[in-house]
């Protein structure tokens, strides 16, 4: 199958097209719609602000002790809060329902979704979907990490286009990342070595530069005698633990003497709780006794800007924005790019630029499906559904595999087909299509008649809404399994007007449930 580019690129650029991006990139060009997509003008994204002012979640929940029950609809009041306003809320000192202590994850998870359907900077939103499972926390399983997370979506924003060197900085010393990878009570002579392995294995040089399988001793690693290690071993592993005490969070802890911390969730570095002894990672030699805070910079020095790094996470833009199995030829002109540019400030949004400009990146349809984010915002785009975001969408996206920054583990959601295509997410899928286009959670009417013309046949309806959904012709047998689900003849003649609009609904929700729409 095949389909027009504008449509591919709008698959794995943005979170599928609506009728004014397909406009917008006939009238552009494929690549000037991707240089202005690339340079997201600060506060320009026509209505978001208002879209995002009118949302209302709904919170309900029974008395308990020491606070009063709630039924009300609440405006998305936290996304732009300083985590200090919202650390009371991990305070098992004052009683308050778990719905409370969790609305910071929903309201996040709701803009995410609202962002992701109607926002003018597509391809923004699409990389800052890609940062939170690169850098996943999991904001459900803990409190802290959930009054924290409107700070850590703001910081992933503003990053997202930038240096790298700069976000794994921001990342180590965010209040999310140090509760989920414990590095907030790592402390001298019993350092947390979590954060340490993750920064290496997932957020750095990746998993394929472990040697530890090869190797047992750093000096016997290749280049690490000359301070240019190959890759890393679990030695390397606990000497960036060592170089990450101290670098933890005002959470009220005691220092000593009579003092403690503030109580804001706030960074902060105490030198009293840090290994100021020698460390040696990948091979290079750190002088004991630094400055506050040079050790740990000193790691994200060697593992932002070596070559393991370049590769890894090239190859991970690749597949998240092209193919499970991205061309080798696309992978190696990323990380050329991305070693080219390692000290600009910009040096993410000429790597992404360099692949969206690539001929790779306008070919071979179908090597990706959409996992359950995405489905929702490319239907509601796709379908012209003016959608907002409800609780019961929220709760539905939640148990279709992919609950927005509730992932446990710290790989983040999983990007391959294999993955997304069981029968139950499969089921799940389909809820989610049809629940949007019948309006089950309040997100919105539909009434798809209003983009068409007179009465026509079932069949013609089928093709006609096919190829405006998906940009491909549906062949005899897509259109013949979507009449037999409906229970529609071929020759059968729709009515005309507003009393069609529950038949067009459905053939729509049975035309996004095709291959052609769920691939990308």
């Amino acid at each position: 199958m095949s389909i027009p580019v504008d449509r591919l690129l709008l698959n794995r650029l943005a979170f599928g097209g609506n009728p004014a991006d397909l406009t917008e990139v006939g009238q552009l060009g494929a690549d000037r719609w991707i240089d202005s997509q690339l340079a997201p003008a600060p506060g320009d994204d026509p209505g978001m602000v208002e879209r995002l002012a009118a949302v209302r979640l709904h919170i309900k929940y029974d008395a308990g002790e020491g606070y009063a029950a709630a039924d009300e609809m609440r405006p998305l009041a936290l996304l732009d809060r300083d985590v200090a306003d919202l650390w009371p809320l991990t305070d098992g000192k004052h009683p308050m329902a778990g719905q409370e202590r969790q609305r910071p994850r929903q309201e996040v998870a709701a803009a995410t979704l609202l962002r992701a359907i109607h926002s003018r900077w597509q391809l923004r939103e699409v990389l800052v979907d890609f940062w939170h499972n690169h850098f996943n926390v999991n904001a459900a399983g803990d409190q802290a990490i959930a009054a924290a997370l409107p700070a850590y979506d703001r910081m992933i924003r503003i990053h997202a286009f930038g240096n790298f060197r700069e976000f794994l900085e921001a990342v180590a010393t965010s209040s999310a990342m140090l509760t989920y990878l414990n590095n907030r009570s790592s402390r001298a002579g019993n350092a947390n070595e979590n954060f340490g392995r993750e920064l290496l294995e997932l957020h750095s040089l990746g998993r394929d530069a472990y040697l530890n399988d090869l190797y047992n001793r750093w000096r016997d690693v290749p280049g690490a005698l000359k301070g240019r290690a190959a890759g890393y071993i679990d030695q390397d592993v606990y000497e960036a633990a060592r170089a990450f005490t101290g670098w933890t969070i005002e959470d009220g802890a005691g220092l000593g003497g009579g003092q403690s911390l503030p109580a804001t969730g706030r960074f902060a570095y105490v030198e009293a709780w840090h290994d100021n002894y020698q460390k040696r990672v990948l091979g290079v030699d750190f002088d004991p006794f630094q400055s506050p805070m040079a050790d740990g910079r000193k790691v994200l020095d060697l593992v932002a800007f070596h070559p393991a790094t370049a590769r890894f996470v090239c190859t991970k833009l690749c597949r998240r924005l092209v193919a499970d199995v991205p061309p080798d030829s696309l992978v190696k002109a990323a990380t050329a790019v991305w070693i080219e540019n390692q000290k600009q400030p910009d040096q993410i949004r000429r790597v992404v630029g360099a692949i969206a400009h690539a001929p790779e990146t306008r070919q071979g349809f179908g090597a990706k499906v959409k996992r359950p984010l995405e489905l929702v915002a490319s239907y509601a785009r796709g379908a012209g559904i003016d959608a907002t975001v409800t609780e019961g969408l929220l709760n539905e996206l939640d148990g279709s595999g992919q609950k927005l920054f509730g992932w446990a583990a710290p790989t983040g959601y999983p990007d391959s087909m294999d993955y997304w295509l069981s029968s139950h997410v499969l089921r799940k899928r389909w809820t989610l299509v049809l629940g949007l286009t019948e309006n089950w959670w309040g997100t919105g009417v539909f009434l798809p008649t209003q983009r068409l013309g007179g009465a026509m046949t079932a069949e013609q309806a089928v093709s006609l809404w096919h190829e405006d959904l998906t940009g491909a012709v549906a062949d005899d047998g897509t259109v013949g399994a979507i009449l037999s689900g409906l229970q529609l003849a071929a020759g059968a003649l729709l009515a005309a007007g507003r009393a069609a609009d529950p038949q067009h609904r459905r053939i729509l929700a049975y035309c996004a449930m095709t291959p052609a729409f769920n691939l990308r």
